[in-house]
């Protein structure tokens, strides 16, 4: 079920969380800087997947660390012209190859809840009518909570719980 909420997805007690990139995305805007700011290690495990896997657009890449919910990196942009140029912009197929990877995954490893950002709709610049709609084909009917974060409210903790009921 989707569940859209208002708040901080760092707090989230989801599960996972899933974001989108570019692959050797630098992590340095939006929710991929919070991340690598708040678990570098699995931006320096996401370089090292990127350089021994060379990853298209369209995959996914899961990682798990200590103390952390599992994060999951969409590779929904373009990659960088480049060592220091910026990510491209998202495509809604590699967005929607992506959501079909995170729904394969989360059946596979049993994942109880899911949270997302409005995915590819900041750096990425996709519309938002464009890619709800592929959220709600691929997640809608997993059957667990799926945390869409409409709004980012810094420091604020969503009420996922008492969404879920509603």
């Amino acid at each position: 079920m989707i569940i859209e909420v208002t708040g901080d997805i760092l707090l989230s007690g989801a599960e996972a969380i899933v974001h989108g990139v570019a692959p050797a995305d630098h992590f340095d805007h939006g929710l991929a800087l919070q991340l690598r700011e708040k678990w570098p290690v699995m931006v320096k495990d996401f370089r090292h997947w990127c350089h021994t896997q060379n990853p298209k657009e369209g995959e996914i890449w899961a990682w798990a660390g200590v103390d952390a919910p599992r994060i999951v990196s969409m590779l929904v942009q373009e990659p960088a012209q480049g060592h220091t140029g910026r990510p491209g912009r998202a495509h809604t197929e590699h967005v929607n190859h992506c959501l079909r990877a995170l729904a394969d995954w989360a059946k596979k490893e049993k994942v109880a809840s899911l949270a997302l950002p409005r995915l590819a709709t900041g750096v990425g610049h996709l519309d938002w009518t464009a890619v709800k709609p592929l959220i709600e084909k691929h997640l809608g009917t997993l059957g667990v909570p799926v945390y869409v974060y409409s709004v980012y409210t810094k420091g604020v903790k969503a009420p996922e719980k008492a969404a879920a009921k509603a």
